[in-house]
């Protein structure tokens, strides 16, 4: 069975065992315990932002506010973004709700792409317009979504 365009990696080590028990199998896992500890650290990461959000509200605006401001920082973001995002659909088999790990996934890297080839202005100036609407006590009250977000994630982990 496929899902989303992918074949679960789950059948793809049934089926490399059997063909080279050891190398195609190692290398799979290896690809699988990779993505594993890069959806925690994502996790990780995403509690991180709430815990910035929380008590230094005025730096994370300010921090959004500088989001594709320059070539350089638009596109690290949207390369360093794409990292968890491909984390998430390739651990996705081997998590608790694997749909939604893989559209979750799917959705990051998805919009991820689009970035790339919308103007580095109109992301700016959509980076800044979010900074004029959440004001620094915005970001305190939804750092708790962070948090929950953030932890939701690496349970689903294990």
């Amino acid at each position: 069975m496929t899902t989303i365009g992918l074949a679960p990696l789950t059948e793809t080590l049934k089926r490399t065992k059997q063909a080279n028990p050891k190398s195609k199998s190692k290398q799979i896992n290896n690809m699988v315990t990779v993505a594993k500890y890069t959806v925690i650290l994502f996790g990780l990461f995403i509690i991180g932002v709430g815990v910035l959000m929380l008590f230094a509200p005025k730096k994370a605006r300010e921090t959004l506010k500088k989001m594709a401001s320059t070539n350089f920082i638009n596109y690290t973001e949207i390369t360093v973004r794409m990292i968890p995002a491909m984390g998430l659909i390739i651990y996705s088999d081997f998590s608790k709700y694997p749909f939604a790990f893989k559209v979750f996934g799917w959705f990051m890297l998805g919009t991820s792409l689009v970035l790339y080839f919308i103007p580095r202005k109109w992301h700016h100036a959509y980076s800044l317009k979010s900074a004029e609407i959440l004001k620094p006590l915005y970001f305190q009250l939804l750092s708790p979504i962070a948090f929950l977000m953030g932890g939701a994630i690496i349970y689903c982990v294990f």
